[in-house]
């Protein structure tokens, strides 16, 4: 079992900046593909990026502007976003997989956290 917490949600202006973190317990972190989805407001949870143990992969609508990584010693993945825009509005969730990467990703998930960009 893994347990995953995010937190660094928060209300921005658009063009701002947040990084994201998700800190998992009961498992090392190394021994799983780490992914960023989100949720907005009567819409399906997206995929936004995923890391393995060196790759990474991003939705088309991030990429340049979201950053992920981890730091498996801390058992944490981060996920840095710049250049904020009101669509990137959602609940943003960490999910941790031991076998599948990037869209299809479906293991275990945290309990997410607010990301407001206003306009």
């Amino acid at each position: 079992q893994v347990q995953l917490v995010e937190s660094g949600g928060a209300l921005v202006q658009a063009g701002g900046s947040l990084r994201l973190s998700c800190v998992a317990s009961g498992r090392a972190l190394s021994t799983y593909n780490m992914g960023w989805f989100r949720q907005a407001p009567g819409k399906e949870r997206e995929f936004v990026a995923a890391i393995g143990w060196i790759s990474t992969f991003y939705e088309d609508s991030v990429e340049g502007r979201f950053t992920i990584s981890r730091d498996n010693a801390k058992n944490t993945v981060y996920l840095q976003m710049i250049s904020l825009k009101p669509e990137d509005t959602a609940v943003y969730y960490c999910a941790a997989d031991a076998t599948r990467f990037g869209r299809t990703m479906n293991g275990y998930w945290g309990q997410g956290t607010q990301v407001t960009v206003s306009s």
